[in-house]
């Protein structure tokens, strides 16, 4: 596994989206892309993950795609692909891109099953105290813990947001979004993406809706055919 980077910031803050429950990360991730002005200055490259592409504003996506944003200095690491296996390849891999640059933080993205009550996002931090509560018991795998295990030269954040299905949870990627906000000063307006977990959840419940209907109509229709044998 290896990095290509085209451009070099200094001392910026890297923010790492990668595959996690409900695809938390990849949506906040890609949320913070398209209202930020940012430049592609690079990928991760290697010939044992999945392949994986996407398009987006007609233009493919490489699996592992680092982007830019001079404004507040920030560095976008975005997975769209799983590394399942390569897990410490990659996290030796994100270090050498974060020394390469003399990062000063990384801040990741994790998903964990929720809790009863409403939806919130907690976090564990080397650096100092974020305004939400911090995580004091989890077992943490994949990725996220071998990111957090080789980070030992930058400080480290990790944000983990509450996910209340294994379908794409557009509110916990909101509330992601408007924690790195209050964080980062970034002046991005979450609430959009907030719309858009509301129309998925209505959207998903009318298709539920149906498929009660269908099933329903297929059982009365099943009881008329064996009432007639009968």
């Amino acid at each position: 596994m290896k990095f290509v980077l085209t451009k070099k910031p200094k001392n910026p803050i890297i923010i790492l989206g990668i595959p996690s429950l409900s695809l938390v990360g990849i949506l906040s991730t890609k949320y913070l892309l398209d209202h930020l002005d940012v430049d592609e200055i690079g990928n991760i490259e290697s010939s044992d993950i999945i392949p994986m592409t996407a398009i987006h504003k007609s233009k493919l996506v490489n699996p592992i795609t680092i982007y830019y944003n001079q404004k507040y200095n920030l560095v976008i690491i975005q997975s769209i692909t799983e590394v399942t296996g390569h897990e410490w390849d990659l996290a030796k891999t994100i270090m050498e891109v974060a020394n390469t640059l003399s990062a000063k933080e990384m801040v990741l993205i994790e998903a964990m099953p929720p809790h009863e009550g409403e939806m919130k996002i907690y976090y564990y931090s080397t650096k100092k105290k974020l305004k939400l509560d911090p995580i004091k018991e989890a077992v943490i795998a994949g990725p996220a813990a071998s990111l957090l295990l080789e980070a030992k030269s930058i400080p480290v954040t990790c944000l983990f947001a509450e996910v209340h299905s294994q379908l794409p949870d557009y509110e916990a990627a909101a509330k992601i979004v408007e924690s790195l906000d209050d964080y980062l000063g970034l002046k991005i307006d979450f609430k959009p993406l907030m719309e858009t977990a509301k129309k998925f959840e209505n959207s998903l419940k009318q298709v539920m809706e149906k498929q009660k209907r269908a099933v329903e109509s297929m059982s009365q229709k099943e009881k008329k055919e064996l009432s007639y044998c009968g």
